[in-house]
């Protein structure tokens, strides 16, 4: 799976659940560059290094891209705190 695949089903589970669709944007909020507005492409995406030590840290390879029910899963799990 690719990142943006990753994040049309995202976007589709987020549609249909608003809970979902909160838990989401808690977290995409949570992990955004602080300085994302000083770097094109102007959005508050999250660093790549720190994506990558992420997913390294997660499931021990840094390119990979995890599963949306892992990403939801955690989603809602980091909103609830």
């Amino acid at each position: 799976m690719s990142w943006p695949r990753l994040a049309l089903r995202l976007f589709m589970r987020a549609v249909g659940s608003p809970s979902t669709a909160r838990a989401l944007l808690v977290v995409g909020w949570r992990f955004r560059d602080r300085r994302w507005w000083q770097r094109f492409p102007f959005l508050p995406l999250p660093a790549r290094d720190y994506l990558q030590w992420r997913m390294h840290t997660a499931y021990g390879d840094a390119n990979i891209v995890p599963p949306a029910e892992d990403v939801i899963r955690y989603a809602r799990w980091a909103a609830s705190r």
